[in-house]
């Protein structure tokens, strides 16, 4: 079945696609990536949505015209990615959309936050009305309704991916929130990765610049040990896992507050210490799943300063890049959601209780059909969920 993964991260920057021929062999499944496509939000709509992300406010017409232009970003994307990447052949669009609000309690009586709902923005019927294909999307609630944190979801994919790999691998994805999956299922949000370093970029440069470009500014700057070790009482960190957060919590308000006990700080330095904060937290989090190896993916892996920082931190344990063992690490997401939505299409869940906390697994997302007459492309029948994942 050819697949096609649309997802947006939390840096909120651009819609990515990824294309995949996916095949279910009796417990294996194997997936051939046939390529990928990006397009970034215009000027004005990633305006308007980082306007109403936390700490704003907006309003419900505000969410429906996002939840509108959002869909019709995908939509584009969308039809693009089967041109250019399917020959117009694909068979169904899992589509991630947009996260704009992730509804935790603020400390659970558990120990730690616990996830209430979830919004995720991009109206599937602009996917549907475009490209003709059926629509998988709005994955994470079904998770939440059963008990779970509704994320990390691409944890699933992960174990699936890294199955039989020796030692300890764990993956890490560097968004504007980074989390981590380990091989025993444990997953979870390791805190910020992207999402406070570009709140201090667009503070520092009056929104010229909307992150930390080659971490030019971080390598110019100097680590603040003061600033660092406030920024670490953080009660989310000490937090055990399954645990969610977003920029609900990190986000320009929050870094706000805790620079105001601090002054005279350059904004290289603060940005220095702010990508030192990701290395640190990260590090600290694989090792309390006894990592052997972290192989990393998202945004954050284009940052140089940031890579260097964690290396650092990871003390000897190898870091390496998704790429190597053949999934693209600015795509990876998009990849696990084409995942997501194929076990979707198969009646299959997508979802690991142990990575987040659901009280079961379950069959996620909703169904937006598509064109009058096209068949539903999965089967039901005779199919058991996969236990491993190979590329090919």
């Amino acid at each position: 079945m050819r697949v096609i993964g649309l997802m947006s991260g939390t840096s909120y920057d651009a819609v990515d696609a990824a294309a995949a021929d996916l095949d279910l062999d009796g417990d294996t499944l194997a997936l051939t990536p046939l390529g990928t496509v990006s397009g970034a939000y215009d000027d004005e709509l990633r305006a308007a949505l980082g306007s109403a992300l936390p700490p704003g406010t907006t309003t419900l017409a505000e969410v429906c015209r996002l939840d509108t232009r959002i869909g019709q970003a995908f939509a584009a994307l969308a039809v693009l990615a089967d041109r250019e990447l399917c020959a117009g052949r694909a068979e169904l669009v899992a589509s991630h959309g947009q996260t704009v609000y992730h509804w935790t309690e603020a400390a659970a009586e558990a120990g730690g936050p616990r996830a209430l709902g979830t919004l995720q923005l991009g109206q599937p019927a602009w996917i549907a009305e475009a490209t003709g294909l059926p629509v998988v999307a709005d994955f994470r609630p079904r998770d939440i309704a059963a008990g779970g944190q509704g994320a990390p979801l691409v944890s699933l994919v992960d174990l699936l991916w890294l199955r039989g790999r020796p030692g300890t691998p764990v993956a890490l994805n560097l968004g504007g929130i980074a989390n981590l999956t380990a091989p025993d299922g444990t997953a979870f949000d390791t805190g910020p990765a992207n999402a406070l370093i570009d709140a201090a970029v667009r503070d520092a440069t009056g929104g010229r610049l909307s992150y930390d470009v080659d971490g030019a500014l971080a390598a110019r700057g100097t680590v603040r040990e003061p600033l660092l070790r406030r920024l670490l009482t953080e009660p989310y960190y000490a937090f055990p896992a399954p645990k969610t957060t977003g920029r609900e919590l990190f986000h320009r308000g929050y870094l706000r507050t805790a620079l105001g006990e601090f002054t005279g700080l350059s904004a290289e330095d603060v940005v220095a210490t702010l990508t030192r904060l990701t290395a640190r937290t990260v590090a600290d989090a694989a090792r309390t799943v006894r990592a052997t190896e972290v192989i990393a993916s998202g945004g954050g892996t284009r940052n140089p300063t940031l890579m260097r920082a964690l290396g650092a931190e990871l003390a000897g344990v190898p870091l390496r890049l998704s790429d190597e063992l053949g999934l693209p690490a600015d795509a990876k997401e998009a990849y696990a959601f084409a995942v997501l939505g194929f076990l979707t299409a198969h009646g299959l869940p997508g979802s690991c209780p142990s990575s987040t906390g659901a009280r079961h697994p379950g069959v996620l997302g909703s169904v937006t059909p598509g064109r009058p007459g096209r068949p539903w492309p999965g089967r039901a029948d005779d199919v058991r969920p996969p236990v491993r994942l190979v590329l090919r």
